[in-house]
């Protein structure tokens, strides 16, 4: 039981439909990991394992915060770096094995630092379904320079092949920083007609939007409510998120 309970405001239980949360392990011990998912886990839906940090840390602690995060009903996923260092050097199937191996049930699949053609990218979709794991994949560049050579037409396109190729999630890139890339102009403030005109094309139930930064997570809870998945969240901010979507902070308090 919570304390002060009968003040909270009620949200969907896992597994969620909505309002999921996903949060960047950046590389936590798995002590660390384990104390802050007995607190927290219950507001974490998803799990990177940031970029390719899975591979400078032990494999048996690897194997170990997965098997952890899992039994908190949480889907730890490998960054879509992983992939691409993957696909880079022609070794998917050595790839999937050894996530398989580690217990990983999910996998994220992007081209956000290396060029990979988008019929290449279905196809490495469907080929990780057919391999057993579920897929979000991500669209954006981490080149600020690139991403803006991407149009918001060709962005949606991308978007809905890649849902239609068995991605669970699309993730709207913005990097850790969330500033001057994808949705975010270069103060870190969302382009809300750029955000309008995504939804006016696109599910925003299958979008996971990163929104590491507080403001941003405001921005999208106030615009969309508590339901609103959001991502790349901060292993340090799972709780303030939460207390911003429950209505525990000045900045959502009496607006939800």
């Amino acid at each position: 039981m919570k304390s002060f309970e009968f003040l909270s405001k009620k949200r969907e239980s896992k597994p969620r439909n909505s309002g999921i949360t996903m949060v960047l392990d950046k590389g936590l011990g798995l002590k660390t990991a384990s104390s802050l998912m007995d607190i927290s886990g219950e507001y974490v839906d998803y799990l990177k394992f940031g970029w390719g940090t899975s591979i400078v840390h032990d494999r048996e602690i690897i194997k170990a915060k997965v098997e952890m995060y899992k039994s908190h009903s949480i889907t730890p996923y490998t960054g879509g770096t992983l992939f691409e260092l993957a696909y880079m050097n022609e070794k998917l199937e050595e790839f999937f094995k050894e996530a398989h191996d580690l217990g990983f049930p999910a996998i994220e699949i992007s081209d956000g630092s290396t060029s990979i053609p988008h019929e290449e990218k279905v196809k490495c979709i469907k080929l990780a379904k057919e391999n057993g794991f579920e897929v979000l994949s991500e669209v954006g560049k981490k080149d600020p320079n690139l991403d803006k050579e991407l149009s918001l037409d060709e962005r949606i396109e991308y978007m809905k092949e890649e849902l239609e190729a068995g991605s669970s999630l699309i993730i709207v890139e913005a990097r850790e920083g969330g500033k001057n890339i994808g949705i975010f102009d270069k103060s870190g403030n969302a382009k809300e007609d750029e955000i309008d005109y995504i939804l006016d094309n696109f599910d925003g139930n299958k979008i996971l939007w990163e929104a590491p930064n507080k403001d941003q997570q405001v921005f999208f809870i106030l615009k969309l409510g508590n339901g609103v998945n959001l991502g790349n969240i901060s292993s340090e901010d799972i709780t303030s998120l939460e207390t911003l979507r429950q209505g525990l902070r000045g900045d959502t308090l009496g607006k939800l």
